[in-house]
């Protein structure tokens, strides 16, 4: 049972004096911390091109992924559905066209759908709903993170320790990575689309700009490192060890994290993660003016978000696989004519609100199959119409966790319930960073009293992680069962498409072999 059905009135084409616009171009990023912008109030990382869309429409202030692993959080923004109803658990169960998209229901109403870079889903060769995918990038080998479906610490441990340091610490330098290139690559086929692409009469044109950017290798170009000295970085307030949640302890101890991080590691860390967000605005930038030399700017909507966000150091961890702010938050951006415009939305949404969205944007209907959707079109918030007593709802069954996680939040009140470990409250107008966890005081106590009906409204916490985990391990005994799937290489990241796993890691002579 859901809580946020409603019956579904589509407001823009009731309520919008604008006619459907001529082209929807979707930016979306990789691993982008929703703090980490210009326009989200970041005092020092340089977004200028992704400040202007905001500008120039509503910005969603308290926007989250459903699932914070890129898999998983694709899906979800593909269907409108969570992980516990598709079944997308993991980066090895990837989205593969069998539920309905809202990209099918564009392009069964006569809309071209085009994606240009990353995807994440299981393969080109499924119908994942897109009249073209063009330069996909998809699960590496048909088979993903395949050590993500042993939960257990023995099984899931990366064979060489520390590995999280190799990644973030060793590869946040001065450099130039094939994913840099396949972010320039991605820009070069969406200005060619934009240049030859004719939109159908009456019909909105969808183009996904799918960017690999900002996520690890931190390895970015010396113009890009150099408006960000190291010493002068801001980094994330990092808990003190002995507050440690048991699943934070857990997730610490796989990836070989030490007791405490150094403040200099951590602002070269960010050093990296900034000059990588300038570069990838700097992409979108030139997309956007290409867009402006058509002369289809004021014809053209634009949304920009990220699968999930990066931790980069927050409550001692690097990544995201975790249901605190810095992994969950996304940033989440509409703009574009008959949206307004220099808008900040407080109402709390999440990837499962893009398909109605994305639908009222174009002018298009959803299907009576539909009507169950837990999202909600965000179209009244981007005309300033906020629902500020909504909850969200988000959860994690992956890589990186014993058992389950969901997360609940009602205003500035957070819950975030573990199967099989202490439940964690906070109070974010209180503490944003999430340093003092209100569990077992009387405020923490109140909080759990209020939000867990809301839990228990969605989905029921154990019988979900039993679910997940039941067809992680089916999905292991399919490929050999827990010690072959063991014994498969860990996988930091996908190489992009054209690269072998090979070229990728021989290009990152610091890993010391610890992406392998």
């Amino acid at each position: 049972m859901l809580v946020y059905q409603h019956n579904y009135v589509n407001p823009f084409l009731q309520e919008s004096p604008m006619p459907a616009p001529q082209r929807l171009v979707i930016f979306v990023a990789d691993n982008h911390n929703r703090s980490v912008l210009g326009c989200y109030g970041h005092s020092v990382v340089q977004t200028p091109h992704i400040d202007a869309i905001a500008k120039r429409g509503t910005r969603f202030a308290n926007a989250y992924s459903t699932s914070p692993l890129c898999c998983p959080a694709r899906a979800a923004m593909a269907t409108g559905r969570y992980p516990h109803q598709t079944g997308y658990w993991d980066n090895v169960m990837a989205y593969d066209g069998a539920i309905p998209s809202w990209m099918h229901r564009l392009r069964e109403q006569g809309h071209h759908v085009t994606a240009i870079g990353k995807l994440h889903y299981r393969s080109g060769d499924d119908d994942n709903g897109f009249t073209k995918e063009i330069l996909p990038m998809h699960l590496h080998e048909g088979k993903g993170a395949l050590k993500g479906l042993l939960r257990g610490f023995d099984a899931q441990k990366p064979k060489e320790p520390g590995v999280m340091m190799g990644l973030y610490d060793d590869l946040s330098k001065e450099g130039d990575t094939h994913y840099q290139d396949y972010d320039r690559q991605i820009t070069e086929q969406a200005v060619a689309w934009l240049r030859e692409h004719k939109p159908t009469e009456n019909k909105t044109s969808v183009l996904i700009v799918s960017y690999i950017s900002p996520h690890p290798p931190f390895t970015v170009a010396k113009r890009f490192l150099d408006m960000y000295p190291q010493k002068d970085m801001p980094v994330p307030p990092e808990m003190e060890a002995t507050a440690f949640h048991p699943s934070v302890e857990f997730a610490r101890q796989l990836d070989g994290m030490p007791p405490q991080l150094d403040r200099a590691v951590l602002q070269r860390i960010a050093a990296s993660y900034f000059g990588l967000i300038t570069h990838m605005d700097e992409q979108i930038g030139i997309v956007v003016q290409q867009i402006k030399s058509l002369q289809i700017f004021d014809a053209t909507r634009m949304v920009y978000t990220s699968d999930h966000g990066e931790l980069f150091g927050a409550q001692g961890l690097f990544g995201k696989r975790s249901l605190f702010e810095g992994a969950v938050g996304v940033p989440l951006i509409l703009a574009g004519p008959g949206i307004q415009a220099g808008h900040v939305s407080e109402q709390l949404v999440s990837h499962v609100d893009l398909f109605p969205t994305l639908i009222d944007m174009t002018g298009a209907q959803r299907q009576p199959s539909d009507a169950d959707l837990p999202g909600v079109s965000l179209w009244p918030a981007a005309q300033g119409q906020d629902d500020l007593e909504r909850p969200v709802f988000a959860e994690y069954h992956a890589q990186g966790s014993r058992s389950a996680a969901y997360l609940v939040r009602q205003k500035n009140e957070k819950m975030i319930v573990h199967v099989g470990m202490p439940t964690q409250t906070f109070d974010l107008h209180a503490d944003p960073d999430e340093l003092h966890d209100l569990h077992s005081t009387a405020q923490g106590d109140a909080i759990e009293r209020r939000l867990m009906p809301v839990l228990l409204s969605i989905c029921d916490p154990q019988l979900q992680d039993d679910r997940a985990k039941a067809a992680q391990r089916a999905k292991a005994e399919a490929y050999g069962g827990q010690h072959a799937v063991g014994a498969e290489a860990f996988i930091a990241f996908t190489p992009p498409p054209g690269v072998s796993a090979e070229e990728a890691w021989a290009s990152l002579d610091a890993v010391s072999g610890a992406a392998r």
